[in-house]
C-alpha cells in the first residue's frame, strides 16, 4: 500500500470537516483547526472500526460516506475526551 500526496490531503481535508463538525454537535468542545484535524482522523480510523459493521452509507458519494464516518467517530472521541477531563 503506498501513501500518495492527494491521499494525505484528502485525510487533512476529511479531517478537518469532521472534527469541525462533531465541534459543532457537542458545543463547547472546538480544539481548534490542528486538534478538529486530530479529532477528525482519530474519529475516522475509530469509525471504521466500529460503524462499517453497524451502518451502510453503500449509496453515498463516498467521500461523503466518508465524512460520515469521520464526523460520528469523531463526537464519539470528543464524548470520550470531555469524560476523562471531567474525572480528572
Amino acid at each position: 500500500m503506498t501513501i500518495t500526496l492527494q491521499g494525505v490531503l484528502i485525510w487533512l481535508v476529511v479531517g478537518a470537516i469532521a472534527g469541525w463538525l462533531a465541534g459543532q454537535i457537542v458545543r463547547g468542545a472546538g480544539f481548534g483547526l490542528v486538534g478538529n484535524i486530530v479529532i477528525g482522523i482519530v474519529g475516522a480510523a475509530v469509525a471504521s472500526l466500529v460503524l462499517p459493521r453497524v451502518i451502510a452509507f453503500g449509496t453515498l458519494d463516498p467521500l461523503l460516506a466518508m465524512i460520515i464516518y469521520a464526523t460520528i467517530g469523531a463526537v464519539i472521541v470528543i464524548v470520550l475526551l470531555s469524560l476523562i477531563r471531567r474525572a480528572a
